[in-house]
């Protein structure tokens, strides 16, 4: 039988809280009763990505500013889940329209992820997108400024190899849609 390893959260202090994070400091209590304090956590929005395929076979990805790390990245498309969104599904098909003008045939679950689930309380909803046909309704937030670029899938198998993502949860998403279409296996 499996022992009991939950934390206990005593009391709880808010830091830090708005539209974009939540900052608090927690006191816990093991299960064996050590006291751990402070231990913080960082709450963020939960939020999507999807690799994004059109019908003539060509992967969607933006090139993005990122402040964080002051470079310029590529990345898979996606955004926060809205409260005003239903679902993540929702969210990652409004997120692909806004952000690149494609409407998809087909939007499938990949899974979940979390970037670090010692510190933060969010995930990150993974999907594949198939049959992307350009609407020209891009409406980008007004934050951001991305610029789509369009490349073959076996461009896109050859940036995944030469480390191009430095977002690693994309490259979490990216796996698990190169799996599910059949370009990558495990044994």
């Amino acid at each position: 039988m499996a022992r009991e390893l939950k934390w206990k959260t005593l009391s709880s202090k808010q830091l830090l809280k708005d539209k974009w994070t939540d900052v608090r400091a927690d006191v816990c209590q093991r299960p064996d009763g050590t006291i751990i304090e402070p231990f913080y956590v960082y709450g963020f929005p939960d939020y999507t990505c999807a690799v994004a395929i059109t019908k003539d076979g060509k992967v969607i990805l933006e090139r993005i500013y990122r402040h964080g790390l002051n470079v310029i990245a590529t990345e898979l498309p996606g955004g926060c889940v809205d409260k005003t969104d239903s679902n993540a599904t929702e969210t990652i098909a409004r997120e692909l329209l806004e952000e690149t003008g494609y409407r998809f045939e087909k939007i499938e679950f990949l899974g979940n992820s979390s970037a670090n689930p010692t510190t933060t309380n969010n995930l990150m909803h993974m999907f594949l997108a198939t049959g992307g046909e350009f609407d020209a309704v891009q409406e980008l937030d007004k934050d951001e400024d991305v610029e789509v670029i369009l490349v073959s899938l076996d461009e896109f198998i050859k940036m995944t190899k030469e480390n191009k993502f430095i977002q690693s949860m994309h490259m979490t998403a990216i796996f698990l849609a190169l799996q599910k279409l059949g370009r990558v296996t495990i044994q």
